[in-house]
């Protein structure tokens, strides 16, 4: 077996790659760039080796200086996780080149399978059933749209070179389709190099089903079972879980053997994903084959009972599977949600900033590689920690939550359960968004398809609420607490204390919360080992049952109510029933911070690059009318009129920088 390999990536897939090499007795060579020097997978890691600037064209996606680093320390192979430059070809050669095992497929194999357009092809000469589509070379606007014609709407746009959800559009009506592919081709073009598109039919209702397989260099081949990864938004996976809800056994079987059989077309070795697309009758066609480990593999670890990064290290040394087919049982059930640093409210924009509190659920190690199966309830993969930060350079991802039980309901509670004992201050997360996807009507009845969060949109999105009393109450008696502990440091100046003791009678004080719904102004009297509190003619006793840090159980009135209160600065978030409410304190004492106005300024939402300038100085607009389209992480946002008006002055354009907050034009109101 290896002694030494590097890893080429970062975050929790490196974590995750040297947990298992550090299991096998083998060492581990980070790689890092100057953003990511106290990360997570550098300390975790053996050696580390920086190797450039914080962009991943600089750094991360440097082949040439992995390579040289590797030679340098002794690496025997390299491990190139998922992204960057795990699907690279060249990158594949350029190691074995050099004399190191690549951990991962063969360069051809890759090729066959690097775009969408030529897999097809390959595949239906293989016998796998493809969806009805155009996957040729030419190109021009006219054919493609033609062809969307002929295959009827709505039709999908697909970045031929593509993967993650980038350069996807569906188009709905042949009068959409211009800008749609224009669209599509800037998106690829800037994410993959390639402007290439296919086009295929847009099924309704459609669930995205995927088969692990396993291929060694001896010939055996075999698949791991499903992952159903519908509940998706913009292409993206949301959640996954193993084994798919409602799959039969001879389906399996056969859309198991059809992805051996699309391995084997391309001489596969190593750990892949067939991905298909699944009618609601059961019917599945082929649609690309991802040829690396997968970002969602904790699911079929939880319900095989196996290492999958342990079966690469084995199989890329040269070892047969360690598993026959035959061998290859279910076990429970596993759900896996990604934790990512976006507010969803917000068209799911991704949120940059540092991680000031990260509280994670209680996680139980999973047994793997193990003969017999030890299911843990909650695992956590995660590739930073409590003060790192989430940069505009990287995805988002801050973590992986996976959970088993012996079968879907249990696994549904498991996942409820930690999702609430989750939580991060300091940037907005999807959290909330994902406890009621988890715990909506369709997710739990496994209602599924690719459209499931559109579908629930009124439910998913649910307009902002008050905080209730309970909430207002934990972060009251918060504030007192942290009051007292102060005093309490001086204890022999009376006129330090904060307890709220008076001679001749109880002393009230109204605190000022606020958030996104409005103000709160809420009286609170002191008592003699209690208070009362009261808003909007609600009162109640308050008495403070117990507190462990920032964790409070309070009666509030005849009803217990426990949360966690952490602060940051003036802002309270309260953590309580599964729900977080950031409220600011408006301290009397403090002045009022200055408002910044937009000034008739629309700004950038987030640190990106100006792809397309829609606006010209001088010309009036209509409300919702696009003016400038800006990519950010991967990502394109549209900034449009928000009324009537006049563009007075584009500030920018196309190919500038722009910073977070910037005013991309002067806009004027009709």
């Amino acid at each position: 077996m290896f002694t030494k390999i590097l890893i080429a990536n970062r975050g929790e897939i490196a974590c995750r790659v040297a947990a298992t090499a550090r299991r096998m007795g083998i060492r581990t060579v980070a790689v890092y760039s100057e953003a990511d020097a106290g990360a997570k997978h550098v300390a975790v890691c053996d050696e580390a080796v920086l190797i450039g600037p914080a962009a991943a064209k600089d750094s991360y996606l440097r082949g040439s200086k992995i390579i040289e680093v590797a030679r340098a320390t002794g690496a025997q192979a390299i491990h190139p996780g998922y992204g960057f430059l795990s699907e690279n070809a060249e990158f594949a050669e350029a190691v074995q080149a050099a004399g190191l095992v690549f951990i991962g497929p063969p360069a051809s194999s890759m090729r066959a399978m690097g775009s969408k357009s030529a897999a097809k092809q390959l595949m239906e000469s293989a016998n796998v059933p493809l969806v009805p589509g155009y996957h040729g070379d030419e190109q021009s606007p006219d054919l493609l749209h033609m062809q969307a014609d002929r295959i009827g709407y709505p039709v999908l746009l697909k970045a031929s070179a593509g993967g993650g959800g980038k350069g996807m559009r569906v188009v709905e009506r042949s009068e959409d389709f211009e800008a749609a592919l224009a669209s599509c081709k800037r998106e690829a073009i800037s994410s993959f190099g390639d402007d290439k598109v296919l086009v295929e039919k847009y099924l309704i209702r459609p669930r995205h089903i995927e088969i692990q397989v396993f291929a060694d260099s001896l010939g055996g081949c075999v698949y791991l079972h499903e992952r159903d990864c519908s509940v998706q938004r913009r292409h993206q996976k949301v959640l996954e879980e193993a084994p798919a809800p409602g799959m039969p056994a001879d389906r399996r079987a056969a859309m198991g053997e059809a992805a051996v059989n699309a391995a084997r077309a391309v001489g596969y070795v190593g750990a892949g994903t067939v991905e298909f697309i699944a009618n609601q009758d059961g019917s599945f066609y082929f649609m690309e084959m991802n040829t690396r480990l997968q970002v969602e593999h904790p699911v079929t670890e939880m319900i095989t009972g196996l290492d999958l990064v342990e079966w690469q290290l084995r199989v890329a040394f040269g070892e047969p599977l360690p598993k026959k087919q035959h061998e290859l049982g279910i076990h429970g059930h596993a759900i896996e949600a990604r934790v990512y640093a976006e507010n969803p409210e917000k068209g799911f924009l991704p949120s940059i900033g540092a991680l000031r509190h990260m509280d994670v659920p209680q996680a139980v190690a999973f047994e793997l590689g193990a003969d017999a199966m030890h299911p843990a309830a909650v695992r956590v993969d995660s590739g930073v920690r409590e003060g790192d930060a989430i940069s505009p350079f990287y995805d988002p991802m801050i973590a992986k939550l996976i959970v088993w039980g012996a079968d879907r309901t249990q696994a549904l509670a498991r996942m409820s359960q930690a999702l609430a004992e989750f939580r991060i201050v300091g940037l907005a997360t999807n959290i909330a968004f994902l406890k009621r996807l988890v715990e909506g009507e369709a997710f739990a009845s496994a209602d599924l398809d690719t459209g499931l969060i559109e579908r629930n949109h009124s439910s998913l999105f649910p307009p902002p609420a008050p905080a209730p009393l309970g909430a207002l109450a934990l972060a009251a008696l918060a504030l007192v607490n942290s009051e007292t502990a102060h005093g309490a440091a001086n204890d022999a100046d009376p006129w330090s204390q904060a307890r709220g003791w008076r001679m001749n009678g109880d002393y009230r004080r109204t605190l000022s919360f606020s958030d996104e719904h409005g103000d709160y102004r809420v009286g609170l009297t002191y008592l003699n080992s209690a208070w009362e509190i009261d808003l909007d003619k609600q009162r109640q006793r308050i008495e403070l049952i117990s507190r462990n840090d920032a964790e409070l159980t309070l009666r509030l009135g005849e009803t217990a109510v426990h949360g966690c209160v952490r602060r940051d600065g003036d802002m309270f978030h309260v953590f309580s029933g599964g729900r977080h409410h950031t409220l600011t304190y408006n301290d009397p004492m403090a002045h009022a911070g200055e408002i910044e106005s937009a000034g008739g300024r629309l700004t950038a939402p987030m640190p990106g690059k100006v792809v397309a300038v829609l606006a010209q100085s001088g010309k009036d607009v209509k409300q919702g009318e696009p003016l400038v389209i800006m990519e950010a992480m991967k990502m394109e946002h549209t900034i449009s009129a928000p009324s009537d008006g006049l563009v007075e002055e584009v500030l920018y354009q196309v190919g500038d920088q722009v910073a977070d907050g910037a005013p991309l034009l002067a806009f004027k109101a009709a």
